[in-house]
């Protein structure tokens, strides 16, 4: 009965696991690449044809996709909450993608405001 009780009856695995360890880096890459597509994509002045920040969101986006698919390829037996890092592997592809499309976005405000101001001059 005590059994019943207990917090982490429905927890199978806990603390850090190698399949955890695994996934956080794609997790951190896909977040880098959303917050800095974000402030690219935000920023007021762009200099350049092909600013320096879209270049990295669309980079580590790129690097965060490719890292999670590969380890969701590497899990694909295992279920969510076995240690294996599924769902981190989930949360880089979808912030991955987020930071792909922000990236995108950018880039093209870019190219789209250095050929209004090449119709300017």
């Amino acid at each position: 009965m005590q059994y019943l009780f207990q917090l982490d009856v429905l927890l199978q695995v806990s603390g850090m696991t190698p399949g955890r360890a695994a996934a956080l880096l794609p997790v951190v890459l896909g977040l880098f690449s959303v917050i800095i597509g974000w402030k690219t994509l935000r920023s007021r002045s762009i200099r350049v044809t092909r600013p320096p920040g879209a270049i990295i969101t669309l980079g580590s986006a790129t690097l965060s996709v490719i890292l999670s698919g590969l380890h969701l390829f590497r899990t694909a037996g295992s279920a969510i909450g076995t240690g294996s890092g599924r769902l981190g592997a989930i949360v880089a592809l979808v912030s991955g993608v987020i930071g792909l499309v922000l990236g995108a976005l950018a880039l093209a405000r870019a190219k789209r405001k250095a050929s209004s101001h090449e119709n300017q001059s």
